[in-house]
């Protein structure tokens, strides 16, 4: 007889692995890592012949994985944009894998994916009636569906269906402009569109890392005339270096004007519009054809999850579009048909290259649930403000310096040394940045600003305060002093 996963181990297990994530969020090690000898060789080892059991694979989550997992849970956790996701979150994620395993039929899961992209269309500033959404697993995904989207829409305005007929058939070459601080899924995504990365123009950008938008101009025109098809122009709203967000108004319409699809790029900072003191900067949205954000970024969904929103959705059936399976084959059923294998709810397998997907939707329908339209406000106010908060404490340090002021939740900084060459300088800042990891609770990254290395925290933890920003610039002032002699 075959074995089967009793109900009740759902609530005790979810029950003992709550117990466990509790303890490691409110009881943080404040340690380093511990090396991977201590933990790797529970974990790395045969494949077990006949299997544990559910109760057996539980204790070995609970003493192995929880423990020694990624620190971004930890206050003093700035390294990456990401944030562990809410309990509620956790609990809807956990009733979507095991009720709502796939986002299709009329289920309520279809449901709420559609609700919940209006609603982070419109936390994100754009028009929900405007601009349709789907989900895909992340940035790198969604800025793919998007410019597939532009590819598509531009050949058609030549006559030419590349997604059926492959860009063989389009008979001119491609180009998509976007500054040289953007993100590197757009190359990749270049790539897989049959494009190539050399079809990505590299805008210079101006001393705040925006792109010089008469830079984009001249190569624009350079390129007409080289009969260069504008696929796509890519705005940056918040930069993953710095959080530099492009004079957006100017880019669309510039872009409108050569007869390019625009697109802005919104993974991280695209959620900020929710701060009413960023609003300016993003004016411009109402141009886009196509944006993308990430709420596994500021918005402390589950990793994974990234939303597309274009212009014209029929777009994306045409760009990503299957052949026709029978067994996927729809009938038609009645409106208020809660639960039928009779309709597939909406059709995302249409628009984008995922058939089978979760339904992300549920992770953002309960962040945004929780958290409302104030609430996600909040937090963007209060990061960037711990973010102008730790700018301010740079520039009052005598032996700190500050490399990129914050415009979202992003400062760059490192420690100063006097009468060094910036080779010089940014070994000492390498040097200070292996040790602040090692050696203390606080884990940034690093970049390059105009060149030099920087230590790069960037705060959207809603458990980081301002005493771990105070923390996090005394260890780098100390470490500093200690390896200078000072």
């Amino acid at each position: 007889m075959r074995s089967h996963p009793a109900s009740a181990d759902y609530a005790r297990h979810l029950s003992l692995i709550g117990a466990a994530l509790d303890a490691r969020i409110t009881h943080p090690t404040g340690d380093p890592l511990p090396r991977r000898s201590t933990w790797g060789p529970a974990l790395d080892v045969a494949l077990p012949r006949r299997g544990l059991g559910p109760d057996a694979v539980l204790d070995e989550v609970v003493a192995h994985l929880i423990p020694n997992g990624m620190r971004a849970v930890d206050p003093e956790w700035s390294g990456w944009i990401l944030s562990a996701a809410e309990s509620s979150v956790l609990a809807a994620t956990a009733a979507a894998a095991v009720t709502g395993p796939q986002r299709y039929l009329l289920t309520a899961y279809n449901l709420v994916e559609d609700v919940s992209l209006r609603w982070l269309a419109q936390v994100c500033g754009l028009d929900p009636e405007r601009m349709k959404g789907i989900y895909s697993s992340g940035g790198s995904v969604a800025n793919l569906v998007a410019l597939g989207a532009a590819r598509q829409w531009a050949y058609e305005q030549r006559g030419v269906d590349v997604a059926a007929d492959g860009m063989a058939a389009a008979g001119r070459p491609g180009a998509i402009y976007a500054s040289s601080e953007t993100h590197h899924t757009v190359l990749r995504a270049a790539a897989v569109l049959g494009l190539g990365r050399s079809a990505v123009r590299e805008i210079p950008v101006d001393h705040r890392q925006r792109m010089d938008v008469a830079a984009l101009a001249e190569r624009l025109t350079a390129d007409r005339a080289a009969d260069v098809v504008p696929i796509a122009v890519v705005a940056n709203a918040g930069t993953t270096n710095t959080g530099a967000i492009d004079p957006i108004r100017a880019i669309g319409e510039l872009a409108h004007e050569h007869g390019a699809w625009f697109h802005v790029d919104g993974a991280y900072g695209l959620v900020a519009w929710a701060d009413e003191r960023v609003r300016p900067l993003l004016d411009g949205l109402d141009l886009a054809d196509s944006a993308i954000v990430d709420p596994h970024k500021w918005l402390s969904a589950p990793t994974g999850i990234g939303a597309t929103f274009v212009r014209d959705p029929t777009i994306l059936e045409r760009a990503f579009t299957q052949e026709p399976a029978a067994y996927l084959a729809a009938i038609d059923a009645p409106a208020d048909v809660q639960v039928s294998v009779e309709s597939m709810g909406i059709h995302y397998g249409d628009m984008g290259v995922e058939l089978s997907a979760p339904a992300r939707g549920t992770a953002v329908w309960a962040t945004l649930l929780a958290l409302g339209s104030e609430g996600v406000a909040a937090r963007v106010r209060e990061d960037r403000d711990l973010a102008a908060y730790l700018s301010r404490l740079a520039h009052e340090h005598p032996r700190l310096e500050v490399l990129a002021e914050p415009t979202l939740s992003i400062t760059c900084f490192r420690y100063a040394v006097p009468a060094t060459s910036p080779s010089d300088a940014d070994a000492l800042t390498e040097a200070i940045y292996h040790r602040l990891v090692r050696t203390t609770p606080y884990v940034p990254s690093t970049t390059r600003v105009a060149g030099a290395l920087a230590i790069r925290p960037c705060f959207t933890n809603p458990r980081t305060d301002v005493e771990h920003v105070a923390g996090l610039a005394d260890a780098v002032a100390r470490i500093g002093d200690e390896l200078t002699g000072r």
